[in-house]
């Protein structure tokens, strides 16, 4: 079965509606350019003590970032957007699992080896002018990862959403997918039905690829 994050979590209402529809990872977003931000304290607030498995996204952090979240809120994983070594360092730093997310434009971008790490989030290069290496809606041209024999766990983001989600898994050949904007009906407003959907959508595509 398809592995399913819901990122950008920033309430009760989305938190419980992504647990409800048997969703992986809830992802937490601690970007300040985000519309999807939250703070660590907001993060602890909406999951509570719930086992559901966290991941916390940082972009280029201070160790300090990381430090305040983990102080007040557990994390099972942290995404970052920030070099490989950077991440490994992280990693080493917070013994916490590190994914490293990774824009691809070209079959070049795509990692060849593990880097050290826990695995990836492959999406799309932003477009000029963006003001989020992530986030952006971006689809990426999911055939050109169909061959690739990943080194490490991997989920593919950017630009999926209920109508697309199904193709896209049978087209790359991901056995996991992340979504934000995708199941949202504005800037950071998550729709409860639009996860559900989502997450079955995602899953169907799973058993056509098969």
């Amino acid at each position: 079965m398809i592995a399913v994050k819901i990122c950008g979590i920033n309430s009760e209402e989305s938190y419980r509606a992504a647990v409800g529809a048997g969703a992986t990872w809830l992802g937490f977003n601690f970007f300040a350019r985000s519309p999807r931000l939250v703070t660590a304290a907001q993060a602890a607030a909406i999951a509570g003590a719930d086992w559901a498995p966290r991941v916390g996204l940082f972009v280029e952090p201070e160790d300090a970032a990381i430090c305040a979240v983990l102080s007040v809120c557990r994390l099972d994983v942290v995404q970052l957007y920030a070099s490989p070594a950077r991440c490994r360092a992280v990693r080493e730093m917070f013994g916490v699992p590190v994914w490293r997310a990774v824009g691809v434009r070209s079959p070049a971008d795509l990692p060849q080896d593990d880097e050290g790490l826990d695995g990836f989030v492959i999406e799309a290069k932003p477009p000029a002018g963006a003001d989020r290496p992530g986030g952006n809606g971006v689809q990426l041209d999911w055939a050109m990862l169909r061959g690739w024999q990943s080194p490490a766990p991997w989920l593919l983001a950017g630009g999926l959403n209920v109508a697309n989600v199904a193709q896209a898994v049978a087209a790359s050949g991901a056995h996991a997918v992340d979504v934000a904007s995708g199941v949202e009906t504005a800037p950071g407003q998550k729709s409860a039905a639009l996860i559900e959907a989502f997450v079955v959508a995602a899953r169907q595509g799973c058993e056509r690829g098969q």
